[in-house]
């Protein structure tokens, strides 16, 4: 069910049922402390992350997501590295210990040099249909 306002632009909001079950929602996200002892600042639908060593991380799911063919989004900030940025991705080739399931994604935070690295703030966000 939706919402419609009138008007001239007949914009349609999604209802909350929607919102939380729909392909436009967010089914997972999380904002946590990469360096150290690993510390989740705020969640949703995430039970835990796993430290897998530098700059590799398991975000561990609450509820588990439909299929594994879900879409990760997410960032890694620099503090203050010798690289200009550091990029967030699900792992590839020799760099990551690679696993996308139902349950759980790895996470890696990588300099452009192409080295993991811990990162203070990292955000990871999933959606899925």
């Amino acid at each position: 069910m939706s919402t419609t306002v009138s008007g001239t632009s007949g914009v349609t909001f999604p209802d909350s049922t929607s919102m939380q079950t729909g392909q436009q929602a967010c089914k997972a996200w999380v904002n946590f402390n990469g360096t150290g002892t690993v510390a989740i600042r705020g969640e949703y639908n995430v039970s835990s992350i796993t430290d897998l060593g530098a700059g590799n991380y398991r975000v561990n799911f609450s509820t588990a997501m439909p299929d594994a063919n879900y879409v990760v989004s997410g960032s890694a900030n620099d503090d203050g590295g010798s690289s200009s940025y550091v990029w967030l991705g699900t792992g590839a080739g020799a760099y990551s210990n690679v696993l996308k399931t139902t349950s759980a994604v790895n996470v890696q935070a990588i300099y452009t040099t192409g080295n993991s690295v811990d990162s203070s703030t990292i955000n990871v966000a999933i959606f899925s249909n």
